[in-house]
């Protein structure tokens, strides 16, 4: 393995008006917005009213409490129906009153912590963080190509999310490392982490060794107790239900172990209209309320007040293909009224920026686009994949990674309030420049310019001539010079050498003991 450097730096930047750009990390030629957290101070969009949406509440306690859900988890059945389910073999029917019980006990914002406390975010309320995308088996870049992912790939992909202030977690590693072997992959990947970044990471939650080895090494890094990191969330996991209605063993434990260790637990059934899910987007959204909700209850009734992120990922498949679709109509919609489920049972709400493209072009750009327009307008707080996601979550892709933070550079600036200050409403620029001149030479111009309005890392600006003068480079060729000079800029966060030392030692010995058994060799 890569053994990470530990070189000191220093801690992000969190003040400075929204024009001023300070480069990342610390002496870099990335001019970037400064560390900060987006807040949306409007209200969310809403396309169903108040009728529709218990309607859509209702119909999914039905499906919940006359046709079930399949738990694999005997542990889980057991829990369920000791709070009153019906439970015949796997099949679990969870009454309403249940779900009813369950919903206000988690909390609608909690703190999430980072090792490096300057990296902590607030999940929920008006709240938005970015992340990178999570979980492809391959990764691609313009010089290397489509390819299967590798640890070093990881490792670059972990470097970047430290380097960009817009996104706010770098987690259980953006590409898969399929060079390591299973059984000791999500150590190594969980060292990178946690030595490459000081922000907030992920566990997986796939077998009870990897999620408690998570939960371990980020309470390591923390320098925290036990008993303290049950009080702070410091790691989150993600559950993906086995959609139709059904919750297989490690998913169902890693919703009640996170939940007895006070860390978060993203609930994201994957509904796939005309597939995993009824064809029409209403019968959809009732599917995936129906697995969240289920979801929810368990890990309330494991520890009532545990954090709960309520997750959607509803979009529909090409019915020609059968290939999943994203970016579509219906997926914003899904989005839209993913955010009105999720603010009703007052929950944090996660959601993706994604795209079916195969290649960084104008469809990866649209589809981004509408999909970070439902995730932002239907009050997403987390958003997922939000950097580098390429045909359809197969790929990782470092041009897209480049493209996507101008994209989410973007919206923070656009969820910044507008100054209507007296200065900013520029009368005496009027009135020095009269009727008929221009504001070039104005004195308010002049002291403003440089910083006016926001500069993007990616777009090009200039004139057809001038860009042809400059090369003619295409957004791909711009944005595979952003990620490499990003990537030179990289400076690891400080370490305290006796944390080091003890994550070291952690990972040594369960590597030594073999990580997490496989039925392979």
């Amino acid at each position: 393995m890569e053994q990470p450097t530990d070189q000191p730096t220093e801690r992000a930047h969190r003040k400075g008006h929204r024009e001023r750009r300070v480069p990342a990390a610390e002496s870099t030629t990335i001019d970037q917005l400064p560390w900060d957290q987006p807040v949306r101070r409007f209200a969310p969009m809403e396309i169903v009213d108040a009728d529709q949406l218990e309607t859509i509440h209702q119909a999914s306690l039905e499906v919940l409490e006359g046709i079930g859900m399949e738990i694999l988890l005997p542990e889980a059945c057991q829990i369920l129906a000791k709070a009153g389910a019906i439970v015949d073999g796997a099949r679990v029917r969870i009454g309403r009153d249940i779900v009813e019980a369950a919903i206000g006990l988690a909390p609608e914002t909690f703190t999430f912590h980072a090792r490096n406390p300057a990296r902590d975010v607030v999940v929920g309320g008006g709240h938005i963080m970015f992340t990178t995308v999570g979980g492809p088996p391959n990764c691609s870049d313009l010089e290397g190509g489509r390819r299967p992912g590798a640890l070093a790939d990881s490792q670059n992909f972990m470097r970047l999310a430290q380097v960009f202030n817009c996104i706010h977690m770098a987690g259980a590693g953006a590409v898969d490392s399929l060079d390591v072997h299973p059984s000791i992959r999500h150590l190594v990947v969980g060292q990178a982490k946690h030595k490459l970044s000081d922000k907030v990471g992920f566990a997986s939650s796939t077998s009870h060794a990897r999620l408690f080895d998570g939960i371990e090494m980020a309470r390591i890094v923390r320098g925290v107790s036990r008993e303290r990191l049950l009080a702070e969330p410091s790691i989150m996991t993600v559950v993906n239900t086995n959609s139709p209605l059904k919750l297989d063993g490690p998913m169902a434990m890693g919703i009640v172990e996170m939940a007895r260790m006070g860390q978060i637990c993203c609930v994201t059934p994957f509904t796939l209209a005309g597939a995993m899910a009824p064809v029409t987007m209403a019968g959809a959204l009732v599917e995936q309320n129906a697995e969240a909700l289920a979801g929810l209850a368990l890990s309330q009734l494991a520890r009532p007040g545990a954090p709960f992120i309520y997750g959607g990922f509803t979009s529909n498949v090409d019915m020609k293909s059968g290939a999943p679709a994203f970016g579509t109509p219906e997926y914003m919609q899904a989005c839209i009224v993913g955010g009105q489920l999720a603010r009703r049972y007052r929950l944090p709400y996660r959601t993706s920026s994604t795209n079916a493209a195969n290649c960084v072009d104008a469809q990866a750009a649209w589809e981004s686009v509408f999909s970070l327009w439902g995730a932002i307008m239907g009050g997403g707080n987390l958003v997922a994949h939000a950097a580098g996601w390429l045909e359809g979550g197969l790929v990782a892709s470092f041009e897209k990674f480049a493209a996507d933070i101008d994209l989410l550079q973007t919206i923070e600036v656009f969820l910044k309030p507008m100054d209507t200050g007296r200065d900013a409403l520029g009368i005496e620029a009027m009135r020095e420049v009269g009727p008929g001149g221009h504001f070039f030479g104005a004195a308010h111009t002049l002291a403003r310019y440089a910083n006016a309005f926001y500069a993007p890392l990616v777009s090009d600006w200039r004139t057809y001539q001038q860009w042809q003068a400059g090369g003619a480079l295409h957004a791909d060729r711009r944005a595979n010079t952003v990620w490499k000079r990003a990537l030179a800029s990289y400076q690891a966060p400080a370490m305290d050498p006796a944390i080091a030392e003890e994550l070291d030692a952690f990972i040594a010995g369960r590597i030594a003991e073999g990580g997490q058994p496989t039925d392979f060799n």
